[in-house]
């Protein structure tokens, strides 16, 4: 059994704490540690950083946790400490990370790494410049229903792919008359907010994997609800982005219409759905479920707006068996960087790609602010 420090930066905040920390971290030590490909475990020691010390000090005495610290310079200063996790607000990432590169950390990042193309691109040049290896977070690609998709588009059920519908979102209340369930600088453009800089990078490495790489896009972001109330209960101006509607043109002819809201109430079976139409079938994947249609059983709806629909078009869709045993997907992917890390196994989501999700949102906001469709370069 071997163990290895981990610096851990944004634990207090609601993804940091949740899905890395519980979830993923503490969740690999309980179950013994990750496995290597020798049979070797590897135990992860979270040494904890953020900006509250007293909210650092609950969460470790919570969970049993020694190390923790404000000092961010301090934990890099430690050789035992092998990795450096972020997960602060997007505007606080590029210094920290760039410290942890030259302090010779390995780094595994939420997403989006920056908020901007060329900022997100310096941390991948500056990660190989240093020779450190670099992960982003793109957990729904570990989710059981794109990982039911992805085995149905292996297998060839769809035929040619055509076109991808998905629907994201739910009502984040205002936070006056009930508490908002997001924080309050998701909704200030000055603090890195807004839902394209949030979404669309999610939305990139799940075309880009499942699909096809992105040729261009045309997108309308748009603030619905002007004014919201903060933490403290002072009402504050919205001045990010709370809904993008965006039309992706991807390799292959294969168009893509992806809607995400803060501001809708959810009439879908999961917060987000993707549809799949192809020649030979279609198929709706959520988090979890994933339910197809093949043409064989397709019916012939007929148009007659003057007969009430008598069909239950719902019930000719057939769910797709889950044939493996899903984990949680953030604690999937931390095991695979610790496996990229100690023995070099396989991590295709780094840097580069997290940049390439960063130039998506980027290039989406600029569509949306000169009206127009806008062809994505390769990066």
């Amino acid at each position: 059994m071997r163990t290895i420090g981990v610096v851990m930066n944004g634990v207090t905040g609601r993804m940091g704490y949740r899905q890395h920390l519980v979830r993923s971290v503490l969740a690999i030590n309980e179950q013994g540690g990750v496995t290597l490909s020798d049979g070797g475990r590897v135990k992860i020691k979270p040494v904890l950083v953020g900006r509250n010390a007293d909210k650092l000090a609950d969460i470790a005495a919570k969970h049993g946790i020694s190390d923790f610290t404000t000092e961010l310079d301090s934990a890099l200063a430690d050789d035992d400490n092998l990795i450096y996790f972020d997960a602060q607000v997007t505007s606080a990432r590029v210094k920290a990370v760039l410290k942890a590169i030259e302090a010779g950390k390995h780094i595994y990042a939420e997403k989006p790494t920056a908020e901007s193309t060329q900022e997100a691109m310096a941390l991948a040049e500056a990660a190989a410049a240093k020779g450190v290896k670099n992960g982003v977070v793109q957990d729904k690609l570990f989710l059981p229903g794109l990982l039911k998709l992805k085995r149905l588009i292996d297998g060839g059920f769809f035929g040619r792919i055509l076109s991808v519908r998905g629907e994201f979102g739910y009502w984040v209340f205002e936070g006056d008359w009930q508490e908002a369930q997001r924080p309050s600088w998701n909704y200030r453009a000055e603090d890195g907010g807004g839902i394209v800089l949030d979404m669309f990078p999610h939305w990139h490495y799940v075309m880009e994997n499942l699909f096809g790489r992105v040729q261009s896009v045309y997108a309308r972001a748009v603030t619905h609800v002007p004014s919201r109330v903060d933490e403290q209960g002072n009402t504050y101006q919205a001045t990010a982005d709370d809904a993008a509607y965006g039309i992706f043109e991807l390799e292959g002819g294969i168009v893509a219409q992806i809607n995400s809201s803060w501001t809708v109430r959810v009439n879908r079976d999961e917060l987000v759905e993707f549809q799949v139409d192809g020649t030979h079938g279609s198929a709706v994947a959520g988090l979890r479920n994933c339910r197809v249609q093949h043409r064989s059983a397709t019916p012939k709806p007929v148009w007659n707006p003057d007969l009430p629909a008598t069909a239950r078009f719902r019930d000719g869709w057939q769910e797709v068996p889950d044939n493996a045993e899903f984990d949680n997907g953030f604690k999937v992917q931390w095991e695979a960087f610790i496996k990229h890390v100690l023995e070099d196994a396989p991590f295709p989501n780094d840097f580069a790609s997290g940049a390439r999700g960063v130039q998506l949102a980027e290039l989406g906001l600029r569509s949306s602010a000169e009206g127009r469709r806008i062809e994505v370069p390769q990066l």
